[in-house]
């Protein structure tokens, strides 16, 4: 009986030994996020007939068109890579579809995040040279679905409205440099939008 218990102790004290780094650190690892490979900037122009406006977008993305009605048209800007979409909606302006109506449906839209988001960061973007006028808002939080969103207007005849989502549970830390990523590429969208 002493010699059993003498053997499990003497096992006991060999796996605990074998199983150490020798530095007396027993802290577990703690769990990483995975890395993310950014590609290389690089757009090229999106120019149909079935849309009356001109962008660039990246080589990286896929443009869907969903619906293409004469005067609501829905596409999706999707990034396969980051698992992301910018769900893009334009509407032609005129009779009861005006600015002033469309700039607030899209601060709704805005405004639904607003309980999840520790702030929010509105932007002017003014081209007075192309007639594009917008609005971009940046929230911050753990728990925002809708990072990014924007909307562009030449206040006449054109409404453009764009949001970014990301198709995963929400971790801001983990996914900060994919939102940054996609953000630099919806301003690039803004700033090469031109109208027909």
């Amino acid at each position: 009986m002493k010699n059993r218990i003498l053997s499990l102790i003497l096992i006991a004290t060999f796996g605990i030994v074998g199983c150490s780094n020798g530095d007396g650190d027993y802290t577990p690892k703690p769990s990483a996020f995975y890395r993310i490979t950014m590609p290389e900037k690089d757009y090229k122009l999106y120019d149909t007939n079935i849309l009356p406006f001109t962008f660039e977008y990246p080589e990286y993305s896929q443009i869907k068109i969903k619906r293409n009605d004469n005067d609501v048209k829905f596409l999706d800007l999707t990034f396969p890579q980051f698992n992301g979409t910018v769900f893009l909606t334009y509407k032609t302006l005129g009779g009861k579809r005006t600015v002033a109506g469309e700039a607030d449906t899209a601060h709704q839209m805005v405004a639904i995040h607003y309980n999840m988001a520790s702030g929010v960061h509105e932007q002017s973007y003014n081209d007075y040279d192309k007639h594009i006028y917008a609005n971009t808002y940046t929230l911050k939080g753990k728990s925002i679905a809708s990072t990014y969103q924007f909307w562009a207007t030449d206040s006449t005849k054109h409404f453009l409205r764009g949001a970014f989502y990301i198709n995963s549970n929400p971790n801001y830390d983990s996914l900060q440099p994919v939102y940054d990523f996609i953000h630099q590429d919806i301003v690039h969208l803004i700033e090469t939008l031109k109208w027909k």
